[in-house]
């Protein structure tokens, strides 16, 4: 369970693994039927066993399951238009508002059964006091989080918030020419000014520590996104809503995952247990720079 983004959640309580397992089942993924647009329940985090929890020491990965159907609108649109052209030239009338948007309620339940299937999973990881959601968009993490509350009756949990924010600090890193703590600047980062329309930058594979680059910080932009390497273990990039994107997991800790076997169980528990260890030391960093949790 190699997390790519992450949104975190704070926890003044963790639910243990079996309540958290009864509760899921009874909200569990069940298939598009053939007139919905969608349906979400949780399913297995891991290929090789049907468990909705796979606990592994102190950590719990979860995942949250959707079906929608692809129906694209312009296929309605024309089913439409062809059956209002037949009508026309069969009963030589023309076709008012109210039947085409029946004629249109018609198409739709005939095409949707027939329709695409898109499937895609939010996954999530129970650790050290935090919900970690493999989204940094906050619909889905959010989305998941309510599903939880839903399937445990409720959940405390709350976003990400601390004393400094974000941006200040990845600002002042920036001006300065080096980060603090275990971390490093990488080459990437977002700048934005002022105004109704602000201005921004965006800077890609570049010295981040440049004169030109702290420049664009004296002339008043603050900065949105940062790229980051932690220890040299984890290079990301950190966002002014204390999300992470683009995270890679340097070859330190691919190694350590393959060294604790190699079939999917070994492999499964051993990452899942390096994400958490070292996203929760990450984002306890961070959150100690910014001055600590605001309560």
């Amino acid at each position: 369970m190699w997390f790519s983004q992450c949104t975190v959640f704070r926890l003044p309580e963790t639910p243990n693994a079996a309540l958290l397992a009864d509760k899921l089942a009874d909200a569990p993924f069940a298939p598009c039927g053939g007139l919905d647009w969608f349906t979400e329940g949780f399913a297995a985090p891991q290929s090789f066993t049907p468990e909705l929890v796979f606990k592994v020491e102190q950590t719990m990965g979860i995942a949250l399951r959707r079906e929608e159907k692809v129906l694209p609108g312009s296929v309605i649109q024309r089913a439409v238009g062809e059956r209002v052209v037949r009508i026309e030239q069969q009963e030589g009338r023309s076709v008012g508002r109210k039947e085409r948007q029946e004629l249109k309620e018609q198409v739709t339940d005939e095409l949707l059964p027939r329709a695409f299937v898109r499937a895609t999973h939010t996954r999530a990881l129970f650790a050290n006091g935090m919900l970690l959601v493999d989204s940094a968009a906050a619909s889905k993490a959010e989305n998941l989080l309510a599903k939880l509350r839903e399937a445990l009756g409720g959940l405390k949990a709350q976003l990400a918030h601390t004393r400094r924010t974000p941006s200040a600090l990845m600002t002042e890193w920036l001006l300065r020419g080096h980060a603090a703590g275990r971390f490093e600047l990488d080459d990437i980062a977002s700048l934005r000014g002022a105004g109704d329309v602000p201005p921004e930058i965006c800077i890609k594979r570049q010295d981040l520590t440049a004169e030109e680059v702290a420049g664009h910080v004296r002339c008043g932009k603050t900065v949105s996104e940062l790229g980051l390497v932690w220890d040299e273990r984890v290079a990301f990039v950190l966002t002014s809503e204390f999300t992470l994107k683009r995270i890679q997991y340097l070859d330190v800790l691919q190694e350590a995952a393959e060294n604790h076997g190699d079939n999917a169980a070994d492999l499964a528990a051993a990452s899942q247990l390096i994400v958490s260890a070292n996203l929760s030391a990450l984002i306890g960093e961070l959150v100690e720079l910014m001055g600590g949790w605001q309560e």
